[in-house]
Order: structure tokens, then sequence, then C-alpha cells
């Protein structure tokens, strides 16, 4: 959302014209009678001959019948046989064309508009023309099955429609024309979309319409109406005759009946899939990866022997009732009747508790025993909803286990189950007995309804007693109370869209007709809304204005393809990803204690947490568990995004901030809203905190410090890597036992000096950092690499986040001695060197450890740098901390042997040869990282060398050969400045104890480095307790410093209007796959903070929506 513009028109120009044409082809089926461009007119007048033909095949038929020369049924068989006959002309002329035109080469054009939309006509019969009338089948069978389709619909369609026909069934002669007049144009729909041409309905599944599946739709409708017509009796009888055989031959005594369908009920409610997963890993020695762990394996054989047990005492109860109970009819004492007592207890107990579990009841008034004043840390919250979690555990042992053995003991009870069961008895029973553990509530209110029914009419002459079982009133119960929720979540809807209209000040102007004739013929709008109710389709907003349509019926799942294998996957996501566990947990108790309200299939809910949005959807429900569906929405903060989620933070805040001296039942003040607050989660999951660090980065002091600190987290960090190196540790038993002391090839920084030369000071000095930007607000540093290409380090390595390229150069000259060209410096980018001029190397002698265990903590031979003059080293040397140096080596507790620990690292810690070592390495990396200039850095090198942007210098050469050295060097450098950050903010360093435990903490506790580095995602994933990554915001010109921390944080939820949420989708569906108003300012993808909008624009599965997250089924166990 770029702009929020009040003059944002619903469709541009180009999709006006676009919808003007398609929307008629969709009404005539296929018909294209507004092209956009000038055709001939024999292209209309051909469409309307193929359209109106089998009118014409159907009119012969039918004046034959209205003559007696032909009886209905040869009618039907005349009509449809022409109809077969036309539809195979039809399909081969089209065929005959693609083959005729296959072989004339087509002429290019340069206008690709004119070559995608444009058709040129060269005859009335040409090719071209039958190719765009007529486009044809892909396949031969499609061919042959349509084209009888084609006349078998059009037989039926003729049988149908026979003047007397529909006179003797109406009774009226005009009703029977008006009948008979649509009827054809009907079929001639139908007709036309099978065999000619079809409409395109959705541009964006025309291409997955592989076997040609859209060109059956409109002829599946005209069979469905016409052959019920014809064979409902026919299937009634089908029907009856054969339940009643199956059940008498199958299931002789009615106790077999009860129990059968308790059973059947209670399995088909559990989560089978669990079940077969269970079954599937149970046998031993299993070793696919998917194989669940001993916990989980325990926790699902836990839920099977629960399920066993509940299920063996179902059929216990049921068959003692029903075989032992006395069975009255409709009495106010009998035993079904003191049962119904007893529901309705349970309904009006489990009524209270789910109520007082969330924080406002009905949505409108505020609950006084919810906790007030919450938005604190978790353990307050979770000590002031105590007592609210007891009494969840209350409902939900009341809801889990009393209510359905006694809504069992109720139909169990009934006298309807004791005489010859009929398939009305057999239908209704059955989804009773169902609906007892797969929706227990809705089950328990219509149980209840029922049994005031009894109550209240206690006349066995009634039509309610007299042909109505109990399995059968019950389910029209069931469908009343769905229908009726329905009715008033659409009605709240429509309401919510004409006050979203009318409040909306920028389209006031151009909504305020709309509203008033929605006022004036609000009757009409309560009719859509009611058919809309009684199909179960979504109430569609036309463009989310209040022009309401009925849209089509749909799934309540109303996505296409798996839940959660789409989703535009982002740098986000991963946030998402690693509190899915969490919030799974979270869900789970909020679920038992009925915090959530109501749990149905198709609710949807949404989650709040700075600035998260979490979309949940409940996928579906049965006895003791739901399945979810979590959802993510984007974290860039736009226009739309941001006015809404403030509309939502309000909601929120106006729920849960209330003070504890406020008003004991307070009203919601965004009732109106489509989110209503509900409960609030305690989720672990990060907490994102940013600061701006001007006065820390930029201050010199700092600075001047941190080229100490860098050299002493250098050190600290080999040292730990040398120590813990796995060829260390399996050494060290064999070292501990021998005294042998190695030999080392080394650099020695205290052999006979040289004489210095110029060249070695001058080409140093052109290596500093002068070429480097000082302007700390520069972003995107400048790094200029000299007159030597550069070339990309060869993949097989390990990959270096940021490292510039390098060359290596090998140059050993021929007839030299091997020692001395072994180490020789090449010296990359320095001035040209005359011949017979001295450079500056040193003598390389053989070396030798002092102790013999000094290898075990030695650094790789291929880390032992040949690249720094001597000269130059031997002057760095002096900033090497050798006091900290030993300090570290005397705390390493790498030796298992504890007595000789310290003797050993003692030793260590006074080899001269192994120091030195360390001095060479650590001063190299200081080197490339920082350069030898004693000035303090500036805010933008610091910058660059955290993102691994280093300057080049011929030591870097070096360097980027050996990437896991690279790495390490990287990482010291975050840690040292980390380190600064913490001096400033919270004091200096005491002593060196203090700066060893910060620096573990930094190594156990802390992923120090960039947002969009892999191991930042890994570190997330794998729960780091703290992230931290440094940048720099080029519209205020700070460095900011960004800090996640790991911590179980209250996540704020409300539900919303499913039917707001269908509503808004299906108006999104029309938009996008039909309409293909993919505008990214459209009317309809604007904020609304009434409706949320634009959230749930993007909380639909892709291609309709664009969510950064989307889970798999998640199972929640509910006990």
């Amino acid at each position: 959302m770029r702009s929020m513009s009040p003059n944002v028109p619903l469709l541009n120009d180009y999709k006006q014209n676009f919808l003007l044409k398609r929307f008629p082809q969709t009404i005539l089926g296929g018909p294209r009678l507004r092209l956009g461009y000038y055709a001939p007119p024999y292209i209309y007048v051909n469409q309307i001959i193929l359209f109106l033909i089998p009118w014409v095949w159907g009119g012969i038929g039918t004046l034959l019948y209205q003559l007696d020369v032909l009886k209905d049924y040869y009618t039907a068989a005349l009509s449809g046989g022409l109809m077969l006959f036309t539809a195979f002309v039809i399909q081969f002329t089209s065929l005959y064309a693609k083959i005729k035109s296959a072989t004339v080469e087509r002429m290019l054009t340069t206008d690709i508009l004119a070559e995608e939309d444009e058709h040129e006509f060269t005859s009335c019969a040409g090719a071209e023309t039958v190719k765009f009338l007529i486009p044809g089948k892909k396949y031969i069978t499609n061919t042959v099955f349509h084209s009888v389709l084609a006349g078998l619909l059009c037989g039926l369609g003729t049988w149908y429609l026979l003047p007397n026909r529909i006179t003797l069934l109406y009774g009226s002669t005009g009703g029977a024309a008006l009948l008979f007049v649509f009827g054809w144009i009907t079929l001639c729909i139908g007709e036309y979309s099978l065999i000619v041409n079809t409409a395109i309905e959705t541009a964006t599944f025309q291409t997955q319409d592989t076997y040609e599946i859209t060109p059956l739709m409109r002829p599946l409708y005209i069979f469905f109406f016409v052959s019920v017509d014809l064979a409902h009796r026919l299937l009634v009888m089908f029907i009856i005759s054969a339940g009643t055989a199956i059940t008498s031959y199958f299931i002789p005594s009615t106790v077999g009946v009860v129990l059968f369908m308790t059973g059947l009920g209670f399995l088909l409610s559990l989560n089978l899939s669990d079940l077969s997963f269970v079954f599937k890993h149970s046998g031993v020695g299993t070793n696919s990866k998917a194989s669940p762990s001993d916990s989980e394996k325990w926790f699902m054989w836990k839920h099977c022997l629960f399920y066993v047990i509940i299920l063996v005492f179902a059929l216990l109860e049921t068959s003692l009732l029903h075989h032992f109970a006395g069975f009255s009819q409709i009495s106010k004492n009998s035993s079904q009747a003191i049962v119904g007592y007893l529901l309705m207890t349970l309904l009006i107990t489990l009524w209270i508790l789910r109520e007082i579990q969330s924080v406002y009841i009905f949505g409108i008034f505020r609950n006084p025993f919810y906790p007030k004043d919450v938005q604190t840390t978790v353990t307050i919250f979770l000590e002031k909803q105590t007592n609210l979690l007891k009494i969840g555990v209350v409902r939900r042992i009341l809801l889990t286990l009393v209510s359905p053995f006694a809504m069992i003991a109720f139909l169990s009870l009934d006298s309807s189950l004791q005489g010859l069961h009929s398939v009305s008895v057999s239908i209704g029973f059955t989804r009773a007995f169902r609906m007892v553990w797969q929706n227990t509530e809705n089950a328990l209110l219509e149980i209840v309804i029922v049994s005031v029914m009894h109550l209240l009419i206690s006349s066995t002459d009634s039509w309610w007693n007299r042909s109505l079982n109990t399995g059968i009133r019950l389910l029209l119960v069931g469908i009343m109370r769905d229908r009726l929720i329905q009715f008033i979540s659409k009605l709240q809807f429509a309401v919510t869209v004409l006050l979203a209209s009318w409040t909306e000040k920028k389209h006031r102007k151009s909504t305020a007709i709309l509203c008033i004739l929605n006022i004036i013929f609000s009757p009409f709008v309560l009719v859509i809304i009611g058919f809309s109710t009684l199909l179960s389709s979504p109430l569609l907003p036309l463009f989310t204005l209040p022009v309401f349509l009925v849209g089509f019926p749909r799934p309540i799942q109303s996505w296409p393809g798996a839940v959660g294998t789409t989703a535009c996957v982002c740098a986000d996501t991963v946030y998402y990803h690693q509190m899915v566990p969490s919030l799974t947990a979270a869900l789970q108790t909020a679920m038992a204690a009925g915090s959530l309200g109501l749990l149905l299939p198709g609710s949807h809910y949404l989650g709040r947490f700075q600035d998260r949005l979490i979309w949940i959807v409940i996928l579906e429900c049965g006895y003791t568990y739901c399945c979810v569906n979590i959802k993510g929405l984007e974290l860039q903060e736009t226009s739309c995004h941001t006015a809404e989620a403030r509309r939502v933070d309000e909601v929120f805040e106006g729920a849960f901030g209330q003070e504890e001296d406020t008003q004991v039942c307070s009203l919601n003040e965004h009732f109106g809203n489509v989110l209503t607050p509900c409960t609030l989660l305690p989720v672990k999951l990060y907490s994102d905190a940013r600061s701006i660090l001007s006065g820390i980065i930029d201050c010199h002091e700092n600075l001047k410090e941190f080229k100490d600190d860098l050299v002493k987290v250098l050190v600290w960090i080999l040292i730990q890597y040398s120590s813990k190196r796995p060829s260390m540790q399996e050494n060290i038993h064999e070292t501990e036992s021998k005294g042998e002391t190695p030999q080392i090839i080394l650099p020695a920084l205290n052999t006979s000096p040289h004489p210095k030369s110029t060249e070695d000071t001058d080409s140093l000095n052109s290596e500093t950092l002068d070429d480097w930007s000082d302007n700390i607000f520069d972003d995107e540093p400048n790094i200029k690499k000299g007159k030597d290409q550069l070339k990309d380090w060869p993949a097989t390595n390990l990959p270096i986040p940021g490292s510039v390229p390098s060359q290596r150069v090998d140059d050993h000259s021929t007839g030299s001695d091997p020692e001395c060209d072994l180490f020789k410096t090449i010296l990359l980018g320095y001035p040209a060197i005359d011949k017979g001029k001295q450079i500056d190397m040193a003598y390389i002698p053989l070396m030798e450890f002092s102790c013999s265990h000094s290898h075990l903590l030695s650094l790789p031979e291929e880390w032992r740098p040949n690249c720094m003059p001597n000269s130059k080293m031997k002057e760095m040397s002096s900033l090497f901390p050798e006091d900290w140096y030993q300090f570290v080596l005397r705390q390493l507790e790498c030796f298992h042997s504890q007595e000789k620990a310290s003797s050993i690292l003692e030793d260590i810690a006074k080899d001269k040869v192994l120091k030195d070592l360390y001095v060479r390495t650590v001063m190299t990396c200081y080197f490339s990282l920082f350069g030898i200039d004693n000035m303090a850095p500036s805010p933008g090198h610091i910058l660059r060398v955290y993102s691994g942007v280093l300057p080049w210098s011929s030591a870097l050469d070096w360097l980027t050969e050996k990437p896991k050295l690279f790495q390490l060097a990287l990482k010291a450098f975050r840690y040292t400045l980390k380190l600064m950050i913490d001096k400033a903010s919270l004091g200096p360093i005491e002593d060196f104890k203090e700066l060893t435990t910060c620096l573990e903490e930094y190594e156990n506790d802390w992923y120090i480095g960039l947002v969009s580095d892999e191991k930042w995602k890994e570190a997330v994933l794998q729960e780091k307790p703290y992230l931290f990554s440094l940048g720099y915001d080029p519209n205020m010109g700070v460095y900011t410093g960004r800090v996640l921390s790991l911590q179980e944080l209250l996540v704020q939820v409300g539900k919303l209007n499913a039917e707001a949420v269908r509503g808004q989708w299906a108006n999104l569906s029309w938009e996008l796959l039909y309409a293909t108003n993919d505008d990214e300012e459209r009317y309809s993808i604007q904020a609304q903070p009434l409706l949320l909008r634009n959230l749930t624009v993007q909380a639909a599965d892709p291609p309709l929506g664009y969510p950064i997250f989307s889970s798999k089924p998640l199972p929640v166990h509910l006990c």
C-alpha cells in the first residue's frame, strides 16, 4: 500500500473493459458477443446459431410430441440423437481446422497485445474463424465423452420441458411458458459450454484444468435439477430398501444396532491420523527418520489406552441401559426425562464455566472474574489466572467425561430404538451418537432443546411427536442451530460493512447512497442473507462495499491444495517458525479451559505481539483434539498494515489494559469490530528491541579501547578453539604418557635483526585505510581494490560472508634455497623493488616447544603466517597482551587429570615458542581486520568489517585462504564490538575474570552477527537466548543495534467473525480470479479498521493472499 487516496477506483479503465467483455461470456456460458475490437458480423451470427442449435433440435422434438406423432421418450431420444450428431460434427470441424492450419506459417507481428487478444478473420468458414469459435478439446476421449453427454443432456432437457408436462406440474399456462423459455436458455448455455467454447471462469486456475473439468460444471447443475424430478422416488425407495435390508440382515437385534452406532460414532470422532501413526510405528526396530521419540510414543499410547477405556465404558453403558432399563412414552417422570434434567444442568454449568474463562461475556460485557491489568509479566498473569485454570480443569472433566455418558444414556433410553428400525431412525441416531463425541457442546445443546420440547409438547397427536423420532428431531435442531449461528454472524458482518462504509470519511460521498439503499431495501438484504445462510455460502460484499451477493457455496476450508504448503517465505518467517511449538502448547491449555470460546471448524483467531500478527485457523475438531493451522503475517510496516495493526492494539488494550480500580462490569468499546478479545497466552518467543548507538560507536574513547580489546578477544577465541579441537581431545591421553617434544618451523621474533628497508615502511603505509571513507553516514562503504584484479575464492572451501575476493600468487624461483622459497613473502600491491635491494626477510630456523604438551594447544600448521615482514611483526608484537595470554591458558579445563592440569598449563604458559606462534597469528589477523595504524577506527570501518567487508591488504590474501580462521577472526571482531557496547552501557570491566565470564556468555548464550546470515536463522531455530546485530539507518543517519531476547511473554488473542473472513475472501477470489483486479492500490485492499480488510487479505492462502508463514496442520490434544 503506497498510498491511501480517497479517489481509489474500484476497477481501473482497462479492468472495466475487461469485465464488460467477460461478464456476458460468463452469463451465456461462452459466447463472446463483445470482443473489444472490430470483428466481421458473421462472427457474432455464427455464435448465435451455435448457441440456439439445442433449442432447434429440442423444438423439433417438442413439436412432434405436441402433434401426437411421437411419445415423450421417443421425443427425448430424437432430440438427443440430433444433438449427439451435431456435437460430433462441431468437434470434428474444429479438429479439421486445426489440421488444416497447422501447415500454414503464422506471420509475426510487432504488436504483442494484438497477437494476444486480437484475431484476424478471412472468411466465414475459414480455419481462423473455426478455431476462434470452436477451440476444440485437448483429448480425443473428451471429444467423445462431451459429445455423448451433450446428446444425453438435450434428450433429458427436452423430456423435462415438454409443455403439457410443465402445465400439469404447475397448473398455469403462463408459468409453463416462462419455465419453457428460460429452461431452454439454460440448456443452451450448458450445451454451448460443453461442446463449443467454455467461459473462462477463473484466470488463475485456467492452466491447471488439465483434464477439462470446467466445461462439465454447467451441465452438471442441469443434470442435477433434471434428474431429481425423474429419479427422486426411485432413489428414496432404493435407499429405504437397501438400508432396511442391511439393518435387518446384519444387525438383527436392537442392542446390536445401538452398540454399532455408539462405537462407530466414537471412532469417527477421533483423530484417526494419530492412531494410524501409532500403529505404523509400533513395530520393534523401526529405523524410519520420521519415527517418533520414546516420549511421543508413550504420549500416543497413553491416548490410545484412554480411548479404549472410554469406548469400553460407553458400550457397556449403552448395552445395559438399552437392555434393562424400562421404556415409556413421552412423560415428565420417565427415566429419559430425568436424564434430560441432568443434561440441562450440565449445559448451564458448562456455559457459565466457559464464559468466565474469556475476558468478555457475549463479547459485550467485561468479565469481572478475569484478571485486570495483566499486561505485565507472565508470572503475575499466571498467578492471577490460577483460579480460572482450576475452573477450566473442572469444566474439561464435565465436558469430556460426564457429558458424553449422560447423552449416551439419554439416547439409549429412547423408545425409538425399541421397534423396527427405519432409515430415518438409522440416519438420525447415527448422527446423534457421533455428535456426542464429535462436538460435545453442540450435541448437548441440541439434546437439551429436544428434551425441553418433550416436556412442552406432551401430546402424542402433535406432528413433532407423531411423525418424527428423536434422531430426526436432533438432526433438524442441529441444522436450525447451525443456520441460526451463521445468520447472526452474517447479519453482524453486513452491519459492520455498512458501518465501515459510513464511518469512512474519505469515501462517504460515494458510499452514502449505497448505505441508504440498504436501509430502504433492508427486507431484500435480509432475504439475501437468509438465502446465503440456507446454502451455507459466504455473504459476498462486492468490492467490500455494502452491495451483498450470495457467494459460491464452498467448503469452510476455502483454500485449494494441502494446508501449509504455500507461503511467501522471507527473512522474517523464521520468527514465526520458532514460536509455533510454544504457541501450540499455550493454545492447548486455553482451548481445554474454554478461553477461546466454542471451538468450531472454520473459526479464525488473531494473535498480536509487538510487530507480529498471528492468524490461527481451526481446521477440524473431534473428541479431545483440534487441528489448527497457524499463519504469520508480514512484519513490514506499510501504511495500511500499520493502520489496522494500530486498531488491533487499541482493541486489545481496551480489554487487557484496564486498571484494578475500574468498574466491575464495563462494556466492550469495540463491539462493532470483527475482532473480539479472548485471552492472553504465555508463549516462548523472541522480544525484539532496537536501540540507537549514537554516542557509543562514534565515541573516540570507546573506539580507542576497541583496538586493545580486539587483541584480547582474538587471543581468547584462538586458544578456546585450539583447546576444543577434536584432534586435540583425542591426543590428550597419548601425549600425557609420552614426553616427546615436536619440532616446529617458526619465523622467530628474536633472531638477529636485519636493517630495516625503506620499502618496508613505504609499502605498509600504502596499505593503510586512507582509501576508506571515514564518513559515519556511509551505510555502503566503497572499497578500492588497487590495480591487481581479485578473483573469487574456490567454491570447494567454506563460504566467507562478506569477504573480499583475493588472488593467490606462487612465485617460487627455481634453483634457490627451498627453505627460503617456502617462507618467501609475496607483497601484493607493494611498490616495485629494484634488483639487488635487500628485503627484510628473517632467517627461519627449526624451533622446538619447551613443553611436551604445547603441541596440544598449537595452531594448525596452515595457520602459521608468513605474509608479514619481520620488522613490522616485531613492532606489532608489543601490542600482544602476554599477561592475558597466560591467564587464559591457566583457566583452561581440557585435561582429564585435574591433579596434573595446573602444572601442565603452567608449563605451557611458559613456552615461548608457542607464545610466538600465537603472537604472529593473532597480530596478522589483527592487521587483516584493523590495520597497524594506531589511530582510532571510524564507525564506518567498524560497520564494514562487522559485515564481513575487510580492507584489502597482503595479509587479507593469506587470511581468506583459511576460511575457518577467517570466521574466527570475524567472530572475535563482532564479540569486541558487543563488548564495547556493554562496557559503555553497563560500566567498565574490572579484571580478567570478569572479561572471561563476559566472553563465555557471548559464546554460550549469544549469537552476534548479521540478520541476513544463515547462521542467524539457525540460532533462532535453536533458540539461542540472545541475538545481536549491528545496522545502519540511512534515513536517520544513525547506527543501530538490534537485540532479540528469548523469553516467555504474553500474546494477545482474539476471535474473528468467521463469516466476515469468508465473505472478504470470497470477494478476493472474485476480484483476483474472475475480474483479475490485482491492482495493489485497489479499494478492496485498503485499510479498514472495523473490517481489518488488509490483514484479512494477507491471511488468505497464496495466490490470493501472502502470509509469510503457514504451518502444517497441527494437532492440539485437549486432555
